[in-house]
C-alpha cells in the first residue's frame, strides 16, 4: 500500500485532487489569493515536486480582483472546469462563484478561458445574489448537481450566516433547478469563533448513500468538519432526503497537533483505496488576521467506513507529520 507525505504540499489550504485517466490534476488556494495554478502526476507522491502551471491570474480592478480561493478542477459534460470564488476591487468581501474553461482536452498544455459568475435558473433570482463560494459538483443517474456555501443580507444581525445551498446544474455554469436549502450551522460546533458557518462542501457516493462533508465555524482551531447523508434513490433536492450527523466527524486533536481540520475533498489512491484531502495547521494561536496566516498545509487521510458504510475519518499511527513541516515565519507566530 502506498505511503503518502505528511503534509503533503505546505501553504495550500482549501486543496483540491482530481483523478482522471490515471493522472492526479492538484489545485488549492494560493497564499498570495491572485491566481489559479494547476499541478499534474502520474503519482499522488510526485504532486509537490510537479511543476505548477498557472491558467489564470486575477485583474487589476473590478470583479475578480481580489481574494481568489478555493479553486475545484472537474472535467464535467465533456469538458475541463475550474470553479473558484473571487472578490471585486473595490469590494473585496463581495465574494462569488465563477468557471474557467479548458478549450481543449488537456489541462496542463491548452488554453483556459473566463466562463463567467456562475448564474442561476431561470426565474430564480436568488443564488450567487450575495456572499458565495465553494461551489462542488457531481453526477448522479445522469444529472448533474452543484452545491455551494451562500450568505444571505440581513438587517441588524451581522455577519451573515454561511449556507449550504443546492440545485440541479443545466450547464457547466448555469443552475437548471431553483436553488434549495441544504443546510444550515444548526448545532454549536458550527458556530464557534464568532462565525455561524457551513462551507466547502465535498461529495462521496458508497454502499447506496450520497455523503456530503462540509467545514463548519470560524477558520481557526475551531474549524472542522461535518457530515450530510441521503439515500442514492431519494430526491437530492428535496431537504427532508437529507440527514445531518448531530456531531462533527472530524475536528482539532490537540494531542496529534491538528487545528482546523476541514474543506476537504475525496479521491483514490494511487491503490485504489479512498483517501480525503483536507487541510490543517500545526499549532493554535493565531496573531492577527487567519486572512495573513498560509500556514494551513494540505494532508491526506485513509478513508474507512463503518458497518454501515458510512465514512470514518481517523490517521492511523505514524501517519502523520512525516515529512519536514516548514511554516511560513510571520506576525510571530510560534509553530
Amino acid at each position: 500500500m502506498s505511503v503518502y507525505p505528511s503534509p503533503l504540499v505546505m501553504q495550500r489550504a482549501d486543496p483540491y485532487l482530481f483523478k482522471k485517466d490515471g493522472k492526479y490534476y492538484f489545485t488549492a488556494t494560493c497564499p498570495d489569493y491572485d491566481r489559479i495554478e494547476i499541478r499534474c502526476a502520474d503519482k499522488i507522491n510526485d504532486i509537490p515536486s510537479a511543476p505548477a502551471r498557472v491558467v489564470w491570474k486575477k485583474h487589476a480592478l473590478g470583479e475578480l480582483a481580489c481574494h481568489i480561493w478555493a479553486p475545484e478542477i472537474h472535467y464535467i459534460m465533456g469538458q475541463w472546469v475550474i470553479y473558484f470564488a473571487a472578490g471585486h476591487k473595490p469590494g473585496k468581501w463581495n465574494i462569488r462563484p465563477y468557471a474557467l474553461i479548458c478549450k481543449g482536452s488537456d489541462p496542463m498544455k491548452d488554453e483556459w478561458v473566463e466562463g463567467g459568475m456562475l448564474q442561476h435558473a431561470d426565474g430564480d433570482r436568488y443564488p450567487f445574489t450575495d456572499f458565495s463560494l465553494d461551489t462542488t459538483v457531481f453526477e448522479h443517474r445522469g444529472k448533474w448537481y452543484a452545491i455551494w456555501a451562500q450568505k444571505f443580507g440581513t438587517v441588524g444581525a451581522k455577519p451573515a450566516i454561511s449556507n449550504l445551498y443546492i440545485a440541479e446544474l443545466l450547464t457547466p455554469s448555469k443552475l437548471k433547478t431553483f436553488h434549495v436549502l441544504l443546510s444550515t450551522p444548526d448545532y454549536d460546533w458550527e458556530r464557534q469563533g464568532g462565525f455561524w458557518v457551513n462551507e466547502g462542501p465535498a461529495v462521496l457516493k458508497h454502499a447506496g448513500k450520497i455523503y456530503v462533508t462540509f467545514s463548519a465555524s470560524a477558520t481557526g482551531a475551531c474549524y472542522c468538519m461535518g457530515m450530510l447523508r441521503a439515500d442514492e434513490d431519494a430526491d437530492l433536492l428535496d431537504p427532508r432526503s437529507w440527514q445531518k450527523d448531530r456531531y462533527p466527524v472530524f475536528k482539532t486533536d490537540e494531542t496529534r497537533k491538528i487545528y482546523g481540520p476541514g474543506h476537504n475533498c475525496f479521491v483514490e489512491g494511487d491503490d485504489g483505496e479512498l483517501l480525503t484531502m483536507l487541510h490543517f495547521r500545526n499549532y493554535e494561536r493565531i496573531v492577527g488576521d487567519p486572512l495573513n496566516d498560509h500556514n494551513r498545509h494540505a494532508h491526506l487521510m485513509p478513508v474507512t467506513f463503518d458497518e454501515s458504510g458510512a465514512p470514518l475519518f481517523s490517521f492511523p499511527d505514524g501517519c502523520l507529520y512525516t515529512a519536514p513541516v516548514i511554516n511560513e515565519k510571520q506576525k510571530h507566530i510560534n509553530s
